[in-house]
């Protein structure tokens, strides 16, 4: 197979994101891994302490609490870019009333 495809994301390095927003991301962050987990659940994975395709286990099906720092570190990489994303359309974050 000739892959020739070659990720473009949005460029979102100008689009700053305030503290204001660190509990959006943190909550974010979490339900990331919880609709990972709940996906990779459905499709019949469980947890080991081993990643194993073949035996469809995973050392991350865990509470996002108890996952290693690197892996709740991965969730807030993709948390802070989506709202980078949001933001970069001209997109406003407000806080609940």
């Amino acid at each position: 197979m000739n892959n020739k495809y070659i990720p473009a994301p949005t460029d979102t390095s100008a689009i700053s994101i305030g503290p204001d927003l660190e509990g959006l991301i943190e909550a974010m962050a979490r339900n990331v891994h919880e609709v990972w987990a709940e996906g990779r659940m459905r499709d019949g994975w469980r947890y080991g302490p081993v990643r194993d395709e073949e035996a469809k286990l995973h050392s991350c099906l865990v509470p996002y609490e108890d996952l290693p720092d690197s892996e709740r570190e991965y969730d807030r990489h993709t948390a802070v870019e989506t709202l980078k994303f949001i933001l970069s359309k001209g997109y406003r974050i407000l806080p609940p009333q």
